[in-house]
């Protein structure tokens, strides 16, 4: 998986004719981190990753789905395109697989206890995004606004800048996230 990911990267950046310098400045992503993503030396960050998404228009899943075969419509709960950043704490499997001319896509995410990730940006302004609770407790925070949410508890929201998803409970969070593209 990182190694085919690391390929469409490097394919992405040589599509819109950039230079590594170029899409740093355009990511805020520095070019040794750009490098070595790109070699497949190391596996981008969930922070890393999103920024690259903005840059190029896409949601997390559907650059993901990108890196494989052929997207299905059904998909086995063991074929389940599964991406961690332990750095993180954070696990996202792609639920249902992206396709190019539907808008929604559903997500299952997972965050060690204590896990905090922030996002500088959506993947693509104006994104819809439902977050169910299935287990434990999350805080996310929008437009400087923190939800406390638990086991049960689902947000709606429309993301235009940065957000936070962040492991409030000691055993962790598991959550359901519905993305649909504006």
């Amino acid at each position: 998986m990182d190694t085919r990911l690391a390929a469409r990267l490097a394919e992405l950046r040589a599509e819109h004719g950039w230079s590594l310098g170029e899409l740093a400045e355009r990511s805020g992503v520095s070019r040794s981190t750009l490098s070595r993503a790109e070699r497949a030396e190391t596996s981008p960050t969930a922070a890393v990753l999103n920024r690259l998404c903005a840059v190029y228009g896409r949601t997390m899943s559907r650059l993901l789905s990108e890196v494989e075969e052929e997207p299905a419509l059904l998909v086995r709960a063991a074929e389940q395109l599964r991406w961690e950043d332990r750095t993180a704490g954070f696990v996202r499997r792609s639920v249902s697989p992206p396709h190019a001319g539907l808008r929604g896509e559903l997500v299952e995410g997972r965050l060690t206890a204590g896990a905090d990730i922030a996002y500088d940006r959506p993947p693509v302004p104006g994104l819809e995004q439902h977050v169910w609770v299935l287990e434990g407790a999350l805080e996310i925070t929008v437009r400087d606004v923190a939800h406390h949410l638990v086991t049960g508890d689902c947000l709606r929201m429309r993301v235009w800048g940065p957000t936070r998803f962040r492991s409030a409970g000691p055993e962790g969070a598991r959550y359901a996230l519905a993305v649909v593209l504006p």
